[in-house]
């Protein structure tokens, strides 16, 4: 593989792992946790909506974050990135803004799962709706971001 050929995968692994993120943000919360509630029993809507999170949090922290960090990471690489330059307009401001508002995702969704485990059922539905958003304003702000 030549070298415009693998950071063409890299991109590829980068996107791809995003749509899925996002994805399935919208997915559970506009789809599946919805005809839960419609079709399952309470003790059963409670047991399932609990596992499908668990689920979808497993894979965010085994697969999702380790492969966006890393190809984010290669990728910040390979454009020449450094810190200086995060604050640099243009590029830099916002590619910053993005890792941000990242970590902000991160941390309400980590927030999500544990006001969840702890039956604060409104405070892991407003962490939800905060993750959700802000992945969708990540999503945004890497579209502005020249793909080279």
């Amino acid at each position: 593989m030549d070298t415009v050929g693998l950071w063409s995968l890299v991109r590829f692994v980068h996107v791809a792992g995003a749509a899925l993120w996002v994805g399935g943000q919208l997915a559970l919360s506009l789809v599946v946790l919805p005809l839960a509630r419609h079709l399952l029993a309470p003790e059963a809507k409670d047991r399932f909506t609990a596992a499908a999170g668990r689920r979808f949090g497993i894979l965010t922290g085994a697969v999702f974050l380790p492969a966006q960090l890393t190809t984010g990471l290669a990728l910040a690489w390979h454009r020449g990135v450094t810190w200086a330059s995060l604050a640099e307009p243009g590029y830099g401001r916002t590619l910053a803004t993005k890792l941000a508002l990242f970590v902000v995702v991160m941390l309400a969704a980590a927030g999500h799962g544990i006001a969840h485990a702890k039956g604060r059922a409104d405070l892991a539905r407003a962490l939800a709706v905060v993750s959700l958003v802000g992945s969708l304003g990540v999503v945004l702000l890497a579209t502005a971001l020249p793909a080279s």
